[in-house]
């Protein structure tokens, strides 16, 4: 029977992908991030995507760094994922889902001749991001239940709590790290934390930094 790609290990990975570099948005094993595709050279990417792996690195620009000859420079960590879900809008654009595999340090840029840009990657130091679950033991569910709904609370929104309490740690400490409206160097700093437990105190503490900063009326949304 036909099932879906899936990876287990980084040797299954092609060592050289597409990276779409993309400032505050961010990607994590098993984690979904939908992305609305515009410019004709990211359409290209994903048209050649669609007809191939289906693989796309997702990746921020590093603004302190200088520009490189194909564009801005990057972050040496990004995540890659798979197309899991593609529509076309009818006005040239197309509504993706990309699917997190794993994160990748990058080894270098290569000589494309396409219009956006390749990699070589390295995801040997990630091979844990295949292993589902890994961690949740270790992780402080209450308090990040509890900085959840200091923040739903101080903006004024609502949530499907029974939902957010029957899901899995792993799942709930990721998607709100991708949904969380943080700028672009907090979203690297929880890509980069180095375990789910690390990566779920990093976002209780942002969090209570941000609500800490709020006037009492603050409105907000997550993203």
């Amino acid at each position: 029977m036909a099932s879906n790609r899936t990876y287990h290990a980084p040797g299954e990975l092609p060592p050289v992908v597409p990276l779409f570099p993309l400032a505050g948005a961010l990607l994590l094993p098993r984690a979904e991030l939908p992305l609305n595709i515009f410019e004709p050279r990211y359409l290209t990417m994903i048209e050649d995507a669609l007809g191939g792996t289906r693989l796309v690195g997702m990746i921020q620009p590093d603004e302190a760094a200088a520009p490189v000859t194909r564009g801005p420079a990057v972050h040496r960590i990004g995540c890659l994922g798979r197309i899991t879900q593609f529509g076309e809008t009818g006005d040239g654009r197309y509504l993706i889902t990309l699917s997190g595999i794993c994160r990748f340090n990058v080894v270098e840029e290569i000589a494309a001749t396409t219009p956006y840009r390749q990699f070589r990657i390295d995801a040997a130091a990630f091979a844990d991001d295949f292993r589902p679950a890994v961690g949740e033991a270790e992780v402080d569910r209450p308090a990040l239940l509890a900085a959840l709904a200091a923040f739903l609370d101080a903006n004024k929104l609502e949530a499907d709590w029974d939902g957010i309490r029957q899901a899995g740690t792993e799942s709930l400490v990721n998607a709100l790290s991708v949904m969380s409206p943080y700028g672009a160097a907090e979203k690297q700093a929880l890509l980069e934390a180095t375990d789910l437990k690390s990566r779920a105190e990093m976002l209780v503490a942002i969090t209570q930094m941000m609500l800490a900063r709020m006037p009492g009326d603050g409105e907000g949304s997550l993203q």
